[in-house]
């Protein structure tokens, strides 16, 4: 399986663009990782890489092999955790790409309580919003996929879908605060702090506001929910969130939330899944399960 570093060697200088930044990575020195570049380009017949001013780029061959560099990869990760299932040592790793959302109190939940039972598995989470988490699948960074209003499908398999209605974020102290839910006008009547318009929480508010009369002041924005929940708590202006993204009632000294209304904002939908056609390392799958469980129990 020797094979296996120079074809590792090849993938690292295409998610680099560049020969001595992977070389950097793999800590070892930029001509031997030449020569290893060189080397399998001669035993394909072909160059894989374009050389530039400032780098290197995959050519048409090159997508080629990392295509099949990174779905061997995939295959042998699973034979591994498969080896490993039979020997009673739950190893492995589980790779997950996420919105923002899911990341400061449900993943680290679930991970830790899988950890628990399988201390030997590893995890990878990235933070990657609607577009961005499929090309993860797409590209095996990521065995699993949670995203909020995603983009397109066209490369996912849908395991499971959670409806998620949006809640205004505001202080304990803020007129809003207490009400078992809220209208949208009532919210928009006050300054917002909204995600920037690569998040699905901005895209359903944009999309219900085209054929509404209602406007947003939206003055402060930022690809941070946690800054946008706490600077909601330091001023009277409103910010907005879904339900798997907020921490439990009281656990946060001066924050509150409330669902909108569903006559006026219909609920988002997060969309667990995997890659269409990839049979998933045995960690992977079985940590599926565990969401599936818990969404279901949770969510409905």
């Amino acid at each position: 399986m020797r094979h296996i570093t120079t074809l590792r060697y090849v993938d690292a200088v295409a998610r680099a663009g560049s020969i001595r930044k992977a070389a950097e990575e793999l800590s070892i020195t930029s001509t031997a990782l030449n020569r290893r570049i060189l080397a399998i380009e001669e035993d394909l017949g072909v160059p894989v890489f374009e050389r530039l001013p400032r780098g290197v780029r995959l050519n048409s061959a090159g997508e080629i092999l990392v295509d099949h560099i990174r779905r061997q990869f995939s295959d042998l990760d699973r034979v591994r955790s498969q080896i490993a299932d039979l020997s009673g040592v739950r190893r492995g790793h589980v790779s997950i790409a996420c919105s923002q959302a899911l990341l400061p109190y449900f993943l680290p939940e679930q991970i830790a309580a899988y950890r628990r039972a399988h201390p030997g598995v590893s995890f990878g989470v990235f933070l990657r919003d609607r577009a961005a988490a499929e090309e993860a699948l797409v590209d095996f960074t990521a065995d699993i996929a949670l995203v909020f209003e995603p983009v397109r499908l066209a490369e996912f398999q849908t395991i499971r879908t959670v409806r998620q209605p949006l809640h205004a974020v505001f202080s304990t102290d803020h007129p809003l605060a207490g009400r078992k839910s809220v209208r949208l006008a009532e919210c928009l009547s006050y300054p917002v702090a909204l995600p920037t318009k690569s998040y699905g929480v901005r895209y359903l508010l944009e999309t219900i506001l085209i054929d509404s009369t209602l406007s947003m002041n939206v003055v402060i924005e930022s690809d941070s929910f946690e800054f946008l929940r706490f600077q909601a708590t330091t001023e009277n202006i409103v910010s907005f969130q879904i339900p798997i993204g907020l921490p439990a009632e009281g656990a946060v000294p001066g924050m509150a939330s409330a669902p909108i209304d569903a006559r006026d904002m219909p609920s988002g939908t997060i969309y667990m899944g995997q890659l269409k056609n990839r049979a998933l390392p045995i960690a992977a799958t079985r940590f599926i399960d565990q969401l599936n469980r818990v969404l279901e129990a949770r969510f409905g």
